[in-house]
Formats: C-alpha cells, structure tokens, sequence
C-alpha cells in the first residue's frame, strides 16, 4: 500500500492501483522505491514532483520517499507511469553550507547539531547519538547531506545511520553497527541462488593521504604518524600481497588527526581484495522472523562450497512487494564500487577541488632600518593572524653600521645646571719654611672720615635687680677737734596758742569722771631766747660690719650721638711680619656645583654623520629566546625554533611576535624578517 503526501505532510490519497512496488535500503545510503501506476489512474495528478509516499511492504511500514522528477517515465504503449523515488533523507540535499564552516575539537552530537542548523525548512533534527568523537571537520560550499554524512568517515568501528520518519521533524539517529549473528542463509533451507564475487581492485597495502593544499603545503599524516612516515600500511597484507601503494588525495580533509584515522580505516577496507555475496534468499518472515535479513544485521551465510560466512547485510532489496512478496535480493560483504560510482566519486573529487579554497604561499618581508644601542634595542615586530594556515619560513638577515645623525648642534636657551654631588675631603698642603716679609716705607698721613650726622641710640630695655656689695668689716672713724662756742637762738613774742594736755585717760569708780583732757592758755608778753655753749670736741662714729644692697629698677639707656667726624694721624711706617714654618689643612665638605649658562644659540650643520666606531657584537632573542649568534652581520637565519608555540607545538597565531637585536655600544641596525606563509581565502569580503 502507498499513501501520498503534499509537501506540507497533508494526506492527499492511497495509491490502490500501484503495482510493481519495489525498494532497496543500502547500509548508510540513500534507499531508493518505484512503483507504477496505470495511465488513466485519476491519481496521477496526485504524484507530482517532490510530493511524499509512505511505503508498506504488507503491514509493515518500509520507510516515507519522495517522488523524483527526473526519474518519472511515461509509457502511453505500456499505457502505464512508473515512479522513481529516494529517501527522505535526501531531503538534505536542498540545503547546503554556502561559504565555509568549521567545527574543531568538539562531540560528534555537537557538530551533528550545527551541520542540521543549516536547513532552511527544518525537516530534520538529530535523535541519538551512540558515539562520542572529537574531530576537526571544515566543510566550504558542499550539500548538507554528504556533509553529514562525512562525520562519520573516519570512524573505524562499524556505525549506520537510522532515522525515525513517524514523527516530525524526523529524527537522523547515528547507531554504533551491530556485531551480534542474527541469522543465517543456508542452502536448500532459504536460499536458492548464492553469487560470490571477489575484486581485487582498488586494493592497497600502503597508503599515502593528503588533504588540503598544495606542494610543501599539501597537509600529510608525517607529524603524527607513529612511524614519522607519510603513509599507513597493513604489514600482514604486506606479507601476503607485497607493497602495493595507493595515493589517496582528498582535500576536503583539513585536521591531520581526522585523516590519519580516515587513512586507517581506508586502509581496512582496501588491504584485502573486495568480496560479496548476492544471496537469493526466501523471506520467511511470514514464521515470524521479522528481522533476520534487515541491513545493517550480522548473518551466516552456510553452503557446501563456499563454507561458513559471517558478513554484513550491506543492501537488501525487494524488487516486488505485491506480486512476489517472498523474493529478496541480499547483498552481504563488502561493497564493490561498479563502474558508475567510481564515475560519481571522480566528479564529486573534482567539483571539490574546483569549489574548495586550496590557499597560496606569500612572500612578506618586514624591514628595520635604525640606531640603537644597548639599552635600546632594534626590535622588529610581526603579526601572524589567527587564520594563517602554515608557516614555511622565517628568515633573519642583518648587518650593523656605525651610528648616524643628520645634523650637527642645535639653538639652545640657557640653564642652571647642577653638577654631581661630590663627598668632601681634608687636603693639607706640604710645609714650607717661615720669613720675615717686611712692606716697603710708606709716608704718613691725616685720615679723615667722612662726616657722619649725630643720633640717639636707645640701649634695649632691661629687668631692674637687686645687687648685695661683698661683706665689710666695721671701724671706729673721728672728726677732727673743733673749738666750741656759743649759739643764741632767735626771740619772739606774743606766741598766742593753747597748750593741750596729754590723751584723756579713762578713770572709774565713784562718782564716775568723764574722759578729758586740760587746756592751758598761753598768752601775754614772753618773748625770750636760748643761749647754748658748745664746748671744743670731735666725733667718733662706729661702723659695724655690713654689706650695701642696691635695687636697680628696670631701665633702658639713651646716649645721643651728635654729628661727627673722625681724624687719624698715620706717620710713615713699614709693616713686618714674621711667617713662622707651617703647612695649610683644608676640609671640603660634601657639596654640589652649581653653573648658570645664560641663553645662546648655536648653529645647526645638517647633513649625515656617522660615528667613528661600530659595535663589535650583538644578542638576539626571538621572542625572548637567546639566538646563538653574536656577529655583526649574518644572512638568512632561521628563527622558527625560536617563535613563540602553543600547546599544541605550532608557532602562535592570532599573536605578536618580535625579535631584537641589541649591540653592544652606540649603533645602526639594517634587517629583514621575510616570512612565506601559506594562507586561505575564507574570509572578508570583495572590496
């Protein structure tokens, strides 16, 4: 039975008038279905290009096709229109990867994940995933399908790809490849018909893989090969079959790791001439054995003359579902490339190496051309992008010359300058004798100062005290004898006052007096005088011991200069001076110079002048790594031993590299870095 389907998946009719229903289901390929249907079956309008078909063989689903345009045919004799039809998995030929991507160190299910982002419609999406690699894959204007077909080239373990069309979008499943016995074809039990074929071509027992690029650039297996070789080789076949070599170039590989392991299963596959088994077998999955023959499966194949095999169902093939249900057409082994696959495999290398980027080498020189010296040294810096594919070569050439200059002194301002510091010292002079040195006669003269204006001049002012003179011892001192005489006071009269008594004095008892005191009048004529004779005598006075103690208070002095002049009378004269034996001790201490350069110009003299000496030696480093080499000069020196790696041994990309080349004094130096680098245009634009 056949259903069909718009584009959309909407149910458009069930073919009931199909016949010649036949499919095939190659392991990891595309199956391909036919059927026919009468010419004037009205559902022909149904059967247009690229519409769906879910196939039945009896009640078992085979698989969901699509109908193909170029595989239609007409026949108005037969009056019949026979239906060419592939897997939906070919659906995956309409997109493709327009430009170029890369996926580098990650699980197969990730890069699974990314190639199927590319769909335009999203018919597909990825379900299991049973193996876990981590490979390089770089794929640049290629269909989608054979792109995803490819993740899988370089395992050597047996995988297939499966699917789930039930559901939508459908799922691509990527299976590990059974190694269990599920059956076997037995003569006389289900098998009519066994045909072996065995082909010894192509057959190698040494392999040689290249991938990308060209010449020395042409990417080999040398740098992780075990052996260090450049090929793989079966030492059993060998043996057996002698050196038989096989160039195998396929450009689309980019990582050595991935076709190193591509290399291997390549040479599993080739190092044993092909053999296969087509087994006309009768289909007993009518006793219940549904999947003994299903693709993919391990079988035994067992006859009297070719023994017991236990291969691979490669393809299996049923030519008519309806009119000969029990007829099946296995082919188990290993697959025979025919005539038109090796056709197909020719152009699809050839429409690969017309579309992929191959790359070419380049030739970039990076000049020096400058004065240094030891504390600054030439440096020649250099930028390798993170995309550069290799690096052939890097060459150094250098030659120093004496430092250069272009002119000579230059206009200037003045300045202050400062000298070092220096650390002082005591010198002393050696002794020398004394003399008498004596100054020529010279007449005298007056000298007169010049007249100078008087003025007051204030001493400051200072705190009084108290001064105490040293102890005396007292004496005994006279005045000299005196006669005496006598002496008559002066008279008066009529005196007229009141005598007063004492103090009144209190006095008790009885009766009581009252404190008083009594008045005496004196009055009347009592003029008179007093005459008193002084005998002759002297006096004596006695000073005892004492001191004198004087205060003195605060005070200030104040002396009043009038103006003036000064006059000095110099007679003639000589001088005479006695130099005795002696020697001169000077100390210096620590102390700086100080020099004042007031502005000034000089006169510039342009041209070019070269210094009278040249370095004698150099040091160079290449990205901090000493070269061993100290010559003036020296041509074509490869510095890739001394680039800067990553983890992985290669020199840096993405990164700055530098080497510098230090003299050993004042000089010039003149060098090249050329560089030939293999690149690949997968980038920018066209501008």
């Amino acid at each position: 039975m056949i259903k069909v389907y718009d584009r959309n998946m909407r149910l458009l009719a069930h073919l009931k008038n199909a016949y010649s229903i036949g499919y095939e289901t190659p392991l990891n390929e595309i199956w391909k279905a036919s059927f026919s249907l009468p010419l004037d079956d009205p559902k022909n309008q149904y059967c247009k290009h690229f519409n769906y078909i879910e196939l039945f063989d009896g009640e078992k689903r085979v698989d969901l096709f699509r109908i193909m345009p170029a595989r239609t045919f007409k026949s108005v004799e037969a009056r019949k229109v026979d239906y060419q039809c592939e897997h939906v998995l070919a659906c995956l030929y309409d997109d493709g990867i327009d430009d170029y991507a890369q996926w580098t160190n990650l699980r197969t299910e990730v890069v699974l994940r990314g190639m199927l982002e590319y769909q335009e419609v999203k018919r597909w999406e990825l379900g299991r995933c049973e193996i876990t690699r981590y490979f390089h894959y770089g794929v640049e204007k290629e269909d989608l399908l054979p792109t995803i077909l490819s993740v899988a080239r370089p395992f050597r373990d047996p995988f297939q790809w499966t699917w789930d069309t039930t559901v939508f979008p459908w799922k691509l499943n990527l299976e590990r490849g059974s190694t269990q016995l599920v059956g076997e074809a037995r003569w006389g039990k289900n098998v009519r018909g066994i045909e072996k074929e065995s082909d010894p071509l192509p057959m190698a027992t040494r392999i040689y893989p290249y991938g990308y690029g060209e010449g020395v650039n042409q990417l080999n297996i040398s740098k992780i090969n075990p052996t260090g070789r450049r090929y793989v080789e079966n030492a059993a076949a060998v043996a057996e079959y002698g050196i038989i070599k096989y160039h195998w170039v396929d450009r689309r590989f980019e990582d050595i790791e991935s076709m190193y392991e591509s290399s291997l299963a390549k040479l599993d596959e080739l190092s044993r001439p092909k053999t296969t088994y087509s087994v006309d077998v009768v289909e007993l999955k009518a006793l219940g054995d549904l999947t003994r023959f299903d693709v993919g499966k391990i079988v035994a194949i067992i006859d009297e003359d070719f023994g017991r095999v236990e291969v691979r169902v490669r393809n299996y093939k049923k030519p008519d579902v309806t009119g000969k249900p029990h007829e099946v057409s296995l082919e188990i082994g290993d697959k025979l490339d025919d005539t038109a696959t090796t056709n197909a495999d020719r152009d699809r290398r050839q429409k690969t190496e017309e579309t992929y980027s191959q790359g070419s080498t380049n030739m970039l020189p990076y000049n020096y051309a400058d004065n240094c010296d030891p504390q600054n040294p030439a440096k020649i810096r250099f930028y390798l992008p993170s995309d550069l594919v290799n690096v052939n070569t890097m060459m150094l050439s250098y030659q120093i010359d004496p430092f250069r200059a272009y002119s000579r002194a230059i206009q200037g301002g003045g300045a202050l300058v400062d000298s070092t510091k220096a650390g002082g010292a005591i010198v002393k002079a050696t002794e020398s004798g004394g003399a008498t040195v004596r100054s020529t006669s010279s007449g005298g003269s007056v000298v007169k100062s010049s007249g100078s204006g008087g003025g007051s001049q204030q001493t400051s002012s200072s705190g009084g005290g108290t001064s105490t003179s040293t102890a005396s011892g007292g004496g005994t001192s006279r005045s000299t004898n005196s006669g005496g005489g006598a002496a008559t006071t002066s008279g008066f009269s009529n005196p007229g006052f009141y005598v007063v008594s004492s103090d009144p004095l209190p006095f008790g008892g009885t009766p009581p007096y009252m404190d008083h005191v009594h008045s005496v009048e004196v009055s009347g004529q009592l003029n008179h005088n007093h005459t008193v004779n002084v005998p002759s005598h002297s006096h004596e006075f006695i000073v005892p011991a004492h001191t004198h103690d004087f205060s003195t208070p605060n005070h200030s002095h104040t002396v009043n200069i009038p103006s003036h002049t000064h006059e000095i009378d110099i007679p003639n004269h000589t001088h005479s001076v006695d130099i005795p034996a002696h020697s001169h001790e000077v100390r210096l201490p620590d102390h700086t110079h100080e020099i004042e350069l007031p502005d000034h110009t000089h006169e510039i003299e342009h041209g070019i002048f070269e210094f009278n000496r040249r370095p004698s030696s150099v040091q160079i480093r290449v990205d901090g790594n000493l070269v061993p080499i100290n010559s003036t000069s020296g041509s074509e020196i490869n510095i890739i031993p001394y680039l800067s790696t990553d983890s992985g041994g290669r020199i840096q990309r993405g990164a700055w590299h530098e080497v510098t080349i230090t003299p050993n004094e004042l000089g010039r130096v003149t060098a090249d870095v050329i560089s030939r680098l293999f690149i690949q245009s997968r980038i920018g634009g066209n501008h």
